[in-house]
């Protein structure tokens, strides 16, 4: 007979596969805990962006309790530096999608391998727009005016609630498609295409609406000559596949040197090439603009000259102006110089006059004149307080705290340095 006390050897039965909402939050909880851990050097800059972030969040808290009267704005110019920065940071989350574009319509493999910071970019730029949107309004508890069946949201005839459909819509977008593949890439599993390519489509065309549609915002306003032109849409889309590119070339040259992951050449080279086009197309466009206004005359040509020039001993944007046309003509010169293509000094230095060039023009040159000269043909200049600008440098550095900590975790994710081993050896 068989000794009842003898072990008998059974096979071996691999674990089951924890449940998905089990791996969903130790997903989260690692993630979180990878945002608080870093180097010196990252929490140097964290505490950096927080401080500025908590001094822009002072200024809004005294704005609340004073009210606008704060700011610079008046009944002539009531849009100002906030809408200022919100048209540009439209621009660059729009410019994100120059990533997206080679990586998934044109099969582009060093760009794919980096696709990821283009839609985190994406996701950081949206939360800056939305941020300088609540600012503006003055009285952001009353937001509650214009969502459906509440208040009354206006649409389709309201630009505004277009503009909100599709500021809201491009977040959640790239919300989807980053957590969806960084969560997929986590468990070690192939992500289904159903699940995320017709989101990455969707968002191409979503991106170039962002931008149209912030255009058609000004350009429907009849009583604004300076943006009533059929360029406008067309330069919003120029600059913002200028401002996108130049500032994923420098992130992607910070994530070479501090990142976890190989960043191909052919990414850097294929965002420089589209730069090199765009930064002529957007001056070719502004001599076209200028020649129109200045050679015609008309009410057009008053706002212009004021910009440019100063009108009746006020001048006030005639430094910002001339600013940034300097800077987009040395970016144009030093994209197209041969030192370009093998200096990344080089090309790091076009890129921040592409930035700042831009920034500058459709940020100060653009909001700020359609207001100056006013529809009375009042000459009432603007300048930003300082509460205006604390307020700005916060929200940006909230912008960039977003941006951080996407980069930390998704790269972490991107790169296989953060997966979930349970999920991994139970896929096997």
């Amino acid at each position: 007979m068989a000794d009842p006390t003898e072990q008998v050897s059974l096979p071996d039965v691999p674990d089951p596969p924890p449940p998905a909402r089990v791996t969903y939050l130790r997903f989260l909880w690692r993630s979180l805990m990878l945002a608080f851990d870093g180097t010196w050097r990252f929490y140097a800059w964290m505490s950096v962006l927080t401080a500025i972030a908590l001094v822009g969040y002072h200024a809004w808290g005294q704005q609340l309790l004073n009210g606008m009267q704060v700011t610079a704005l008046t009944d002539h110019v009531s849009w100002g530096l906030y809408i200022a920065n919100f048209t540009f940071g439209v621009g660059l989350a729009a410019g994100a999608v120059m990533m997206v574009i080679p990586a998934y319509l044109y099969d582009d493999h060093d760009m794919h391998d980096v696709v990821i910071v283009g839609e985190i970019l994406a996701v950081a730029a949206i939360c800056v727009c939305l941020g300088f949107i609540v600012v503006d309004m003055g009285r952001p508890d009353r937001m509650w005016h214009i969502l459906p069946f509440i208040g009354r949201f206006h649409w389709p005839v309201s630009m505004l609630t277009w503009d909100v459909i599709v500021l809201n819509g491009y977040l959640v977008l790239n919300l989807h498609i980053v957590g969806y593949l960084l969560y997929m890439r986590y468990t070690g599993r192939r992500p289904r295409r159903r699940w995320y390519v017709p989101f990455v489509f969707l968002s191409i065309f979503w991106a170039i609406s962002i931008h149209t549609v912030t255009a058609f915002l000004y350009q429907g306003l009849g009583g604004r000559p300076f943006w009533n032109s059929a360029l406008l849409a067309p330069r919003f889309i120029a600059t913002a596949f200028i401002s996108g590119p130049a500032f994923v070339v420098v992130l992607l040259e910070v994530v070479r040197r501090f990142g976890a992951i190989r960043v191909p050449e052919g990414a850097t080279q294929t965002l420089t090439k589209i730069m090199r086009i765009t930064v002529l197309l957007n001056l070719f466009m502004l001599v076209s603009e200028l020649f129109t206004a200045l050679y015609s005359g008309g009410a057009h040509a008053a706002a212009v000259k004021y910009l440019f020039f100063g009108s009746h001993g006020k001048a006030a944007l005639v430094p910002y102006i001339w600013t940034a046309v300097v800077l987009n003509v040395a970016s144009a010169v030093l994209l197209h110089h041969p030192r370009s293509r093998t200096s990344s000094r080089w090309l790091i230095a076009a890129c921040v006059c592409a930035f700042a060039g831009v920034y500058l023009e459709k940020g100060m040159g653009l909001i700020i004149p359609g207001f100056v000269p006013s529809t009375l043909h009042e000459l009432v200049e603007y300048t930003p307080s300082i509460t205006e600008w604390k307020i700005t440098a916060g929200i940006w550095a909230f912008g960039l705290l977003i941006l951080t900590v996407g980069l930390k975790v998704g790269l972490a994710v991107w790169s296989g340095a953060l997966r979930d081993r349970e999920a991994r050896r139970a896929a096997k």
